[in-house]
């Protein structure tokens, strides 16, 4: 009895890439619960992975787009943005740091009117990646911090004159 419960232990726990594509697959079926469930294993279970920074861009994302349905919208928002903010200081030479900041500065921003700490992380993210290709999404989103979409016409309006 033993040596089957070591075997089947043993055998049970999936690696880091069959998650990876395990929650990819259940993304494209629409099985939101499932995919949040294999990309928080990969971070819980295997964060020294490289698959690890791109499944917490995906979960964030996942939280972002409002999906995880047993939470509030906002509750949806605040952990993307943990989340987010997580990508970043723990993957900080990952490809998706910049945008894990980026994007923590955005739903702040646009999401939550969270206007001060948009405009922290915004001024971070171009202190850290001046020569992203977010950076001069990042310095509009400054620009017009706050600003209705009519507003923000107005003002390029009267620019160009």
């Amino acid at each position: 009895l033993l040596i089957i419960i070591l075997m089947v232990s043993c055998t049970s726990k999936k690696s880091d890439k069959e998650l990876f594509d395990e929650a990819q697959k259940n993304l494209k079926e629409d099985k939101i619960p499932e995919a949040v469930i294999a990309f928080e294993e990969i971070v819980n279970d295997y964060s020294d992975s490289e698959l690890a920074p791109e499944a917490l861009s995906q979960l964030a994302g996942l939280y972002q787009n409002k999906l995880i349905k047993s939470i509030s919208e906002k509750e949806n928002l605040e952990k993307a943005i943990e989340l987010f903010k997580k990508l970043y200081q723990e993957y900080p030479k990952s490809s998706f740091a910049p945008s894990g900041l980026f994007m923590a500065g955005f739903i702040n921003a646009n999401e939550l009117n969270n206007y001060d700490e948009a405009t922290r992380l915004y001024k971070q993210f171009l202190e850290e990646y001046p020569d992203d290709e977010l950076a001069a999404s990042a310095q509009a989103e400054l620009d017009n911090m706050g600003l209705t979409p009519e507003e923000i016409l107005m003002k390029n309006m009267a620019k160009e004159k």
